[in-house]
């Protein structure tokens, strides 16, 4: 989370939003020696490059690995605490053949070609696109609103303490429920 501002969502910055950006990074690194701790499963965190021709050459895209972090809802935590912004994920599966039915599922298609290729355990799902907290941007899922960090899961719903949003996620790989 080194990216973060010292501003926030309706804050103004200062020393209150200062003080929650620790609040949070602290949470963070506990929270994932928790994890580690309890040997909660993680997933792949990968940069997806796209297709690129060089001197005639063709670059298939590819996903290149980056790390391993552990879904948390709208937020990936890193094994240094580091929280991320979670962006798209796919899965290490064969992507089938292509059926031009739509552009977003050619797309699909073609992320899940590019971490089947890559060196991830087949059928093992692939974190990309992730980007670092920044409360200050409207689309970023943490928010703090009074110096308190607020968590923004879904974009119709009220934010919520961010405490009580990242226990409920931690406890949730900590002890998965049945079949899970």
């Amino acid at each position: 989370m080194s990216g973060a501002r010292e501003g926030a969502g309706g804050a103004g910055g200062g020393p209150d939003a200062a003080a929650a950006l620790e609040h949070v990074r602290a949470a963070g690194v506990r929270a994932a020696a928790a994890l580690a701790e309890a040997g909660a499963r993680d997933e792949a965190l990968a940069e997806f490059v796209p297709e690129r021709r060089r001197y005639s050459i063709r670059r298939r895209a590819k996903m290149r690995p980056i790390g391993r972090v552990w879904r948390l809802g709208v937020f990936l935590l890193a094994r240094d605490g580091t929280l991320l912004a979670a962006g798209p994920t796919t899965r290490a599966v064969p992507p089938g053949h292509p059926n031009y039915q739509s552009a977003s599922g050619e797309e699909r298609r073609a992320y899940r070609a590019a971490a089947f290729q890559g060196p991830f355990e087949r059928g093992e799902v692939v974190n990309f696109a992730a980007r670092p907290l920044e409360p200050v941007d409207a689309a970023s899922p943490l928010t703090i609103v009074g110096g308190e960090p607020l968590v923004r899961w879904s974009p119709g719903a009220a934010p919520a303490p961010f405490d009580a949003y990242l226990a409920e996620r931690v406890d949730l790989l900590v002890h998965p429920p049945d079949g899970a």
